[in-house]
């Protein structure tokens, strides 16, 4: 469901109009800013705050800008990737305040599932054609100290050509705590069981006033930084994230994104950039009053913009989010900048209890289905952006003569 009229977002999405023509009717000072961005200078912070609070003729001057900047760097092809979410327990004791997930152990729908049955489940993907398994689950104090790499070692002998997305930093804190293992060690030996990368969730804000509101008990920002930059040098990769819309100002998504480029340019580790949208309904946050809803539409058409031309030559990557958006505002991002449309999921359960009423499953066909409403091809994806089909073999006379 899209909040915003329709009619005001399709006057935002671009329409065939020049970009030179949508520069001269923006502000100077936007259009400077824009015109800088095309030409592949490198935005600052104090540009990205103008751009994160433009709206009319500034508005759409910068999602045609993103738009373009997009279809030069990483062309017109709507990349997805077909994955299963495995949420492996929702047994949690840190109390976020903007998660809905979360149960105690003696609740009746808590659950920790054996490895019988994430493997039953990874089966059921792989039949489906998943090439990715994204496992991560609540903090549960119950699990063993070694849950995490015998999990990986699990799914690595059943399934050796699987890519295994897994662990949240805040996973990656836990599990070290409980080995008694400083971030490098421990994470070198989950790569060693199986962990191909990381997601870069547990971020929300990267602003420790922020995060004392949203959960004084998670990762802070220097072990979050610390556990990533760990990560990309011993050659895990990780997406990167913002979680937006609930008590954050444009300061803070501004000083979030200019960090996770500084990230970037340090270690190249992101393999994409993927703004969440904070889904409020069954949150503490809301039922305590301390959010308003925030409409969805024009505002997150804004961010994906802003956020191509900020990342522009750093992270090229940038990921729509169909669970928090819905199809329809996902397909129209597409417009302002996004060229990856996430996953097929198969299952998503964080999102659904905070109220997202998107589903948790999108086919590729719909996928596809929904690139070709904005007039764009798509093609699936492994998870480190490469073509998951086969090659064909060599012809046999050229193996003769080789």
């Amino acid at each position: 469901m899209i909040d915003d009229p329709r009619e005001a977002l399709l006057a935002v999405l671009p329409d065939g109009t020049p970009l030179e023509r949508r520069l001269a009717a923006a502000r100077p000072e936007i259009a400077r800013v824009l015109a800088a961005a095309v030409s592949g200078e490198r935005i600052d912070t104090e540009q990205l705050l103008l751009l994160l609070d433009v709206s009319g003729a500034d508005l759409t001057a910068l999602i045609a800008t993103a738009d373009q900047v997009r279809h030069t760097d990483v062309g017109d092809v709507v990349t997805y990737v077909v994955n299963r979410n495995v949420n492996f327990t929702n047994v949690c004791f840190v109390g976020c305040q903007f998660c809905a997930f979360k149960r105690q152990r003696w609740e009746s729908d808590a659950y920790t599932h054996d490895n019988d049955a994430i493997l039953a489940k990874i089966d059921e993907a792989i039949g489906r054609g998943a090439t990715e398994i994204c496992m991560q689950g609540g903090i549960n104090p119950q699990m063993p100290a070694t849950t995490y790499r015998d999990l990986l070692v699990a799914i690595r002998a059943a399934y050796p050509q699987l890519h295994i997305h897994a662990f949240s930093p805040m996973e990656i804190l836990y599990g070290s705590r409980r080995m008694n293992m400083p971030f490098g060690p421990y994470l070198e030996m989950l790569r060693d069981a199986g962990l191909g990368s990381i997601p870069g969730t547990a971020a929300e804000i990267l602003d420790d006033d922020v995060r004392e509101i949203l959960s004084h008990k998670k990762v802070d920002t220097a072990a979050w930084v610390e556990i990533i930059t760990t990560a990309h040098r011993l050659g895990i990769p990780s997406t990167s994230t913002l979680m937006y819309g609930h008590v954050e100002t444009t300061a803070h998504i501004a000083a979030h994104l200019a960090l996770l480029r500084r990230i970037q340019d340090e270690t190249g580790g992101f393999t994409e950039f993927v703004p969440l949208r904070f889904i409020h309904d069954n949150t503490v946050l809301y039922r305590r009053g301390l959010v308003e809803p925030r409409p969805r539409g024009v505002a997150d058409l804004r961010l994906y913009a802003a956020s191509r031309l900020f990342l522009r030559g750093s992270i090229d990557n940038l990921q729509t989010s169909w669970v928090k958006l819905g199809h329809e505002l996902a397909a129209f991002s597409l417009q302002a900048g996004c060229n990856d449309f996430g996953g097929t999921l198969m299952e998503e359960s964080i999102s659904r209890e905070a109220g997202a009423d998107a589903g948790e499953y999108t086919s590729a066909e719909e996928i596809v289905a929904w690139s070709a409403s904005v007039g764009r091809p798509a093609r699936q994806r492994t998870t480190l952006y490469a073509d998951p089909r086969p090659r064909p073999s060599p012809a046999p006379e050229l193996v003769a003569h080789a």
